[in-house]
């Protein structure tokens, strides 16, 4: 009696969507956040330790080149609809290279707030221009590249800031002098790399060609500012990506400050969070693989940011083990929450993208994180100090933005149906 066969599964390398080009970007991708470990993790103490600054100094820094970074998203988004994405990823890596060296000519306070500042634009840039390349080159698969994607950037970010361990137990100026110049030529080899990779198609209908050619004139893109569907939903976003704050800020000094938790539980929760997306983040990709599909994961995202915020409201009511206890819970359930968004956001931003402003529309939707890293550890920051009743109610806040969010992605969805005949808003 003979077995029934399978087919061999492909090698994993021919399962990641978009072929070579996007293979390559996906090491270029690891390759930034390898520099990005190195250097973030030293940047306050190089700051501190080598140029002299005080601890308020260091804290303005911070706040104004993140504010600086704002602008990156939606001017690197413009500039992806008028000029080849390809050169535009690569003009950004090669200015954050130029900006992150130029710290080491200066000691000068101003100078060195203004290179930060710099240096952040390109840097918030690059999200909006590598989820773009992504979308292009994957097409329908694009949630799934993008968690293999954000899968290996969480190895890179470790694997970095491992690095930047070893760098800063030697302490020494040379120390920190070699973690920012690795960081910088890391965006010199992404910048090579890039130079091999293929430009993408645009969904789009290229201006230039058409102003060239007897085609009728291009009708003028779509503006995203003028969208107030799509601005709403990226402050919805915005309030949605507080679950950074909340697990890289809110929670190391909750547990200083409120619970009888040990110290050392903060590091912990990080590595768990970021071993849980590396095991997760794939996996857990095909349940937004469609456009409703993302939509429907707003119903669990609701119940894994209630059950989040409650667990860290118990932590303080109780010994050292409810504490641990509680917060690894709320650890947890906050890094499936983060997931969980991730795949709702990555879809639903390129389904709401018109293909003729696809790059303005992500550069906008990229303001969502960028403002919650300037404004996010400020609040959780407020959170922290007003107690255990304030998580509750950011928990009903976060409740009512996702049931915003899926009213507001289904009234955009039924239009659109009506409007495009047979076309779903996830082709391209």
């Amino acid at each position: 009696m003979s077995r029934a066969t399978h087919p061999p599964r492909p090698p994993f390398k021919d399962r990641i969507p978009g072929g070579r080009d996007g293979r390559r970007m996906l090491v270029i991708g690891f390759i930034d956040k390898c520099g990005t470990g190195l250097w973030s993790t030293a940047m306050a103490l190089y700051f501190t330790y080598v140029t002299g600054l005080g601890l308020a100094q260091v804290g303005l820094l911070v706040a104004l080149s993140g504010a600086a970074g704002i602008a990156g998203a939606p001017l690197g988004g413009r500039l992806a609809d008028r000029f080849p994405l390809v050169r535009v990823i690569i003009c950004t890596q090669l200015l954050r290279a130029a900006a992150l060296l130029s710290l080491l000519t200066t000691d000068d306070y101003l100078l060195l707030v203004l290179l930060s500042a710099v240096g952040a634009v390109p840097d918030r840039a690059t999200n909006v221009l590598t989820k773009l390349y992504a979308a292009r080159i994957a097409g329908p698969d694009r949630v799934r590249y993008q968690a293999i994607n954000r899968t290996t950037s969480n190895i890179g970010w470790t694997l970095g800031g491992l690095g930047a361990a070893a760098a800063l137990a030697v302490g020494s100026t040379t120390a920190f002098h070699l973690l920012l110049v690795a960081d910088a030529a890391s965006y010199l080899v992404m910048a090579v790399l890039t130079l091999r990779c293929a430009e993408p198609p645009s969904p789009a209908p290229s201006r230039v060609a058409a102003a060239s050619t007897d085609a009728p004139p291009v009708a003028k893109p779509s503006n995203p500012w003028r969208d107030r569907d799509f601005l709403a939903f990226t402050a919805g976003e915005s309030v949605f990506f507080l679950h950074d704050s909340i697990l890289q800020v809110a929670l190391p000094l909750w547990i200083v400050h409120a619970t009888d938790a040990p110290v050392g539980l903060a590091p912990l929760l990080m590595v768990l969070n970021s071993a849980l997306v590396v095991a997760f983040q794939v996996p857990l990709s095909r349940f937004g693989g469609t456009t409703d599909a993302a939509r429907r994961l707003f119903t669990p995202l609701a119940a894994l940011f209630a059950v989040g915020t409650l667990a860290i409201a118990v932590s303080p009511l109780g010994g050292p083990a409810l504490a641990v206890t509680a917060l690894v819970t709320a650890a947890v359930v906050l890094t499936f929450a983060e997931m969980i968004h991730t795949i709702a956001s990555w879809e639903i931003s390129i389904a709401l993208a018109p293909d003729d402003a696809q790059g303005a529309y992500l550069g906008v939707h990229g303001l969502a994180q960028s403002t919650q890293r300037f404004a996010g550890p400020l609040v959780v920051t407020g959170l922290v100090s007003a107690g255990p009743l304030a998580w509750p109610f950011l928990g009903a806040a976060l409740v009512a933005t996702c049931a915003a969010q899926h009213r507001l992605v289904g009234r955009r969805l039924t239009r659109t149906s009506l409007s495009v005949t047979k076309v779903t808003v996830s082709e391209h």
